[in-house]
């Protein structure tokens, strides 16, 4: 507790200062926002649209080209909102004005067609994919960066979702709608990659804390199901990141330290106002943390991100993505306590690196783009007895995707646009794995000690078009996909959905579709009999309603079905699916059962289905934000021996709450609350191992949180101070985690998350 007052009284020192330095500083410069209005369909100048920023006097008009731009705004949070005649308005919230640099905000307007009369055209709060009809939220920077308890992570934000569950509060292993871990795409900046998270697990997703720096991220859009024929490989959601552009007027930067790290970030334009690039480098500081505390190891981690934009023409764009993360776990060993805690932890290290580059083309009713990018990530684990003699586990793996992606997007007319796209991925694949004898059930064992390389291809082809028919909105797709490493290696996948207005509030969706996953490549080389598996599949169909309240509230309720198929099943453990594993840091405690060691049959199937309420409310003119979701949800599946289970993820009610509001002088408070119940477990037999007849039986109990956060932004001439305060679990409930065997006791240990968490965190920006 006595840490806990020096926090606060630290905190309130640094505030306290800067409020005063604040109020003495003459401030001599407001904000400037500028940006281009342009028509969707053809990219053609906006001309004479209205640009305003909402609850004020200030304004501007589009030119001839479609610009525009509004000085001597003073530094706060506004909604702009932009309109023109033959366009829809539309409405950009959360752009945060400051006088350190001037913010880029851009529209495309849809044109407008004959309404009935009932029909009233308004401001749109809410942005939508054209092809994703059910199931997608898009979040800016600012939507992301305020949520309580988040620490300003991507992964972190969007789990208060409907849909979404936590395995551990600990951890950023996404589950979405009963799906594992491994189930979910991560694309940044038209860049597919494996995992946005340090420490990630390997054959999985998820990790402790995403590499991706908030401070670039212009917004996100996440797709929990019906997401479009362009996107596959992957069974259960779409999480797509668009990064900022970089500033073309001047030098600029920011430094700072928050919860778990601290970073600096730099930009600077290149070619006169043609360019720009930014690059960020951040370190943890979790290794200082964890020596304090007298943690046995200390995680630490680096990570960089780079970009650059390049005007090549007016309608020629060039930009180049580069993101690079170093992660390490240093052990000590000097004592039996140290030895034994260590002895229960998969040391797991590793290095990512993600480069890419995109040409985009616009043309006078399409556009293209094209890709080239490589992922190359290196896996070092090991895991060793108690007495630090024996190896239990040892992993030194080298994947690397190296790919070309071409995609056009065309207007065939005002209600017609087709989109099609091929992509290509060389995949390299070295592993040096070993692991000795290790009992997994009493009587039985599995061990590998194998050394594999492999080469293959990965090839995909999709076409999609969107059609208007009236007030219908209808998206037919097909996607077919190739992994030549697979026996059976050619799958296709059709799409469908359906948007209709029954009246200008309230609108009808409705998505189907088939979805194939390739077996992670760890699972095909670990276990040569592995690489008669099949694609992983499911069926969904989800079919919802969004109400509009007022324009800045949306509700929205839908219902979904999953089926899954041909999900990789273990012979040794024929109640294992493999679609139960992955999340956690993996290891002995799990049975190493993430990595597919096993050798897998694909005759594992499930379902899941559930219903979801979600409620939003964007930062508009009133002053307040907030979302709630709640979701019901069953998830069963079925391993070799032909018996259903509970799936992993089943938490059958998941209720969040979270709301903030903006209030005069720069402050703004905000506090998220999170209930779940409880997800399965395995109880252990008395010898440590899991007691296999009773898979899944269990459940932990349910858990809930309450998370606070204040925000004070500090406005200077040419510079911008940020200072907040973010506290974890308020009333300090110790949230449950599945139990862990402790082999010294002989018994399973209760797990519990660290409680009461205060955080201070500071921005400098220049």
């Amino acid at each position: 507790m006595k840490s806990i007052i020096n926090l606060i009284l630290s905190f309130s020192l640094v505030l306290f200062a800067a409020t005063k330095a604040s109020a003495e500083k003459d401030i001599s410069e407001n904000g400037i926002v500028f940006g281009t209005v342009l028509n969707q369909d053809d990219r053609s100048p906006a001309v004479g649209a209205n640009v305003i920023l909402r609850g004020t006097s200030l304004g501007a008009a589009t030119d001839l080209d479609g610009n525009f731009r509004i000085g001597n705004v003073p530094p706060t949070i506004y909604a702009v909102q932009v309109s023109a005649i033959g366009f829809m308005p539309m409405v950009q919230t959360d752009v945060v004005i400051n006088n350190v640099r001037p913010v880029e905000v851009n529209f495309s307007l849809k044109p407008t067609v004959l309404q009935l009369e009932e029909v009233k055209i308004t401001p749109g709060y809410f942005r939508k994919e054209s092809d994703v009809k059910t199931s997608v939220v898009t979040q800016s920077n600012e939507e992301i960066r305020r949520i309580p308890g988040s620490f300003e992570d991507i992964v972190r934000a969007i789990s208060i979702l409907p849909g979404v569950a936590q395995a551990s509060s600990g951890r950023n292993d996404l589950v979405v709608r009963g799906g594992a871990p491994s189930e979910n795409l991560y694309i940044i900046e038209n860049i597919e990659v494996p995992n946005i998270n340090h420490f990630g697990t390997q054959g999985s997703g998820g990790g402790p804390a995403s590499y991706v720096n908030l401070d670039f991220v212009e917004r996100i859009s996440f797709s929990t199901g019906g997401f479009g024929a362009k996107y596959g490989d992957r069974l259960s959601s779409v999480l797509t990141i668009n990064l900022k552009e970089p500033r073309r007027d001047q030098f600029g930067g920011k430094a700072t330290i928050s919860a778990s790290q601290f970073g600096l970030n730099l930009e600077t334009p290149i070619a006169g106002d043609r360019g720009g690039i930014y690059f960020s480098a951040r370190r943890s500081y979790l290794d200082f943390i964890f020596k304090a505390a007298g943690f046995p190891f200390v995680p630490e981690y680096w990570d960089f991100l780079v970009k650059s934009s390049y005007d090549l023409s007016p309608n020629d764009k060039l930009t180049f993505t580069g993101i690079t993360t170093l992660d390490n776990i240093r052990q000590f060993n000097d004592t039996p306590d140290q030895k034994y805690f260590n002895s229960n932890i998969l040391n797991n290290s590793q290095k990512q690196f993600t480069y890419g580059a995109t040409w985009k083309r616009f043309f006078s009713n399409s556009y293209s783009t094209l890709t080239f990018s490589q992922n190359t990530v290196e896996f070092v684990a090991e895991q060793m007895d108690s007495t630090r003699t024996l190896t239990v586990f040892k992993n030194n793996s080298f994947e690397q995707e190296t790919s070309v992606r071409g995609e056009i997007v065309y207007k065939l007319d005002s209600e017609t646009e087709l989109t099609s796209g091929i992509v290509e991925k060389l995949v390299r694949f070295d592993t040096d794995l070993l692991l000795p004898p290790f009992q997994i059930v009493p009587g039985d064992s599995i061990s590998i000690d194998q050394r594999l390389k492999s080469n293959s291809i990965k090839s995909a082809a999709y076409l999609q078009l969107s059609r208007k028919l009236g007030f219908l909105n209808l998206t037919f797709g097909g996607r077919g996909d190739h992994f030549d490493i697979l026996d059976n290696g050619m799958v296709f996948s059709p799409r469908f959905g359906a948007s209709y207005p029954i009246t200008s509030r309230t609108t009808i969706n409705a998505s189907a579709g088939r979805y194939y996953q390739a077996p992670s490549y760890v699972w095909l080389v670990a276990n040569q009999q592995n690489r008669k598996l099949d694609y992983l599949g499911a069926d969904q169909v989800v079919l919802g309603v969004e109400e509009f309240i007022r324009s800045d509230v949306r509700v929205q309720i839908e219902g979904y079905y999953k089926k899954y198929f041909n999900y990789p099943a273990s012979l040794s453990r024929p109640y294992l699916v493999m679609v139960n594993t992955g999340a956690g840091f993996g290891g002995k405690q799990e049975g190493f059962a993430s990595y597919g060691l096993d050798p897998l049959l694909s005759a594992g199937d499930g379902w899941s289905r559930g219903i979801e309420l979600f409620v939003q409310k964007k930062m508009s003119e009133h002053r307040h934000y907030g979302t709630g979701s709640l979701s019901y949800s069953q998830t069963m599946f079925t391993g070799i021996d032909g018996v259903e289970r509970f799936g992993s993820w089943d938490q059958r009610w998941i209720f969040n709450l979270g709301w903030g509001w903006m209030l005069k002088q720069s402050w703004e408070i905000s506090a998220k609350f999170r209930l779940a119940t409880g997800r399965p477990f395995t109880p252990y037999n008395p010898d440590g191992t899991l007691n296999s007849n009773l898979y899944n039986s269990r459940r932990i109990e349910t858990n809930h949180s309450l998370d606070l956060r204040v925000d004070k932004f500090f406005p200077f001439d040419h510079s911008n101070l940020i200072v907040y305060i973010d506290v974890q679990n308020v009333y300090n409930n110790k949230n449950n985690d599945i139990p862990n065997w402790d082999a010294r006791e002989g018994r399973s240990i209760e797990q519990e998350d660290i409680g009461l968490l205060p955080s201070i965190g500071i921005s400098y920006e220049f």
